[in-house]
Formats: structure tokens, C-alpha cells, sequence
């Protein structure tokens, strides 16, 4: 009996520190979109408690048919879009900021307008921790950080 209850705790301590180590995603927020405008931007804070680093590799969301990552580059002098290529390393007791002019999430193929005040659902996969959901809240059109007083996370 007793090695019994000591494979339970055992199971339960895993489980607990399992879930303590997943990425956490915090202030998630987009801009507005107009009318007939099939792309948004979503930008959030991905923070990893964990003594290893993870890597987030994807993204989805119902509100657009795909969702990618991506960065702005510099190339002599012109800014330029451009997809992140095999995911975004995110380290060990660390954490990376998606925001304006960086790192952020495409959302493409919107299937209808950002609205502002609107909760956005989104679904992170990390290479290790697998999938977290979390929620992007929208903001004005011309927003340049998250709403005021939002401070969700996962």
C-alpha cells in the first residue's frame, strides 16, 4: 500500500512540475482591421519558467486560415516582412517579446475584421511543451501596445 501511495505523490509531483514548466504566453494583444483587410498582426510575450529552452513552431487561430510567425529584417537600409524559419527559441528562464517592428504573428486570411474589444482565440505549439491556448485581445486600429489594464496570461 504504501509504495502505492508513493507512486500517486510521485505521479502528482511530475504532473505539478510538468505544469509549472510550460511556456506561458502574456499581454496578447492585435490591432483592429478594416473592412476587407485579410490580414492582422497579434503580438504577446512568450515566457518560459523551465530549465530547458523551447521553441515555439506554430500557431493557429479560428478567426484567420493560417497563422505564421514572423520578423522584420533590415536589407540595406529598407525594412522588410519575412517568415521565421524553423520556429522561435525561446530560453530556459527566459522570455522573447513579440511587438510592433519585431518577432510578432500573422494572422492570414481573416475570415471577418479584428474588432476592437474583440477576444481572439489562439492555440501556441512549442516544440517540447506542446500546445498552450491563450487570447489575443484587440485593440484601436492604431494601437501600439496592448489595451490598457490587459494583462492576461496563458
Amino acid at each position: 500500500m504504501r509504495s502505492l501511495i508513493f507512486a500517486a505523490a510521485l505521479a502528482l509531483s511530475t504532473t505539478a512540475h510538468a505544469a509549472d514548466t510550460k511556456p506561458v504566453a502574456e499581454n496578447g494583444w492585435a490591432r483592429a482591421t478594416a473592412v476587407g483587410q485579410s490580414v492582422g498582426a497579434g503580438f504577446l510575450t512568450l515566457r518560459n519558467p523551465g530549465d530547458t529552452a523551447d521553441k515555439l513552431v506554430s500557431a493557429s487561430s479560428d478567426v484567420a486560415a493560417k497563422v505564421e510567425l514572423h520578423t522584420h529584417l533590415n536589407d540595406n537600409g529598407v525594412m522588410k516582412m519575412r517568415p521565421v524559419e524553423g520556429g522561435l527559441e525561446i530560453p530556459a528562464k527566459g522570455s522573447v517579446t513579440l511587438a510592433p517592428g519585431g518577432y510578432h504573428l500573422m494572422l492570414m486570411g481573416l475570415k471577418a475584421p479584428l474588432t476592437e474589444g474583440q477576444h481572439v482565440m489562439l492555440t501556441l505549439v512549442f516544440e517540447k511543451a506542446g500546445p498552450i491556448t491563450t487570447h489575443l485581445m484587440v485593440g484601436g486600429a492604431g494601437a501600439k501596445a496592448a489595451p490598457s489594464g490587459h494583462d492576461h496570461m496563458r
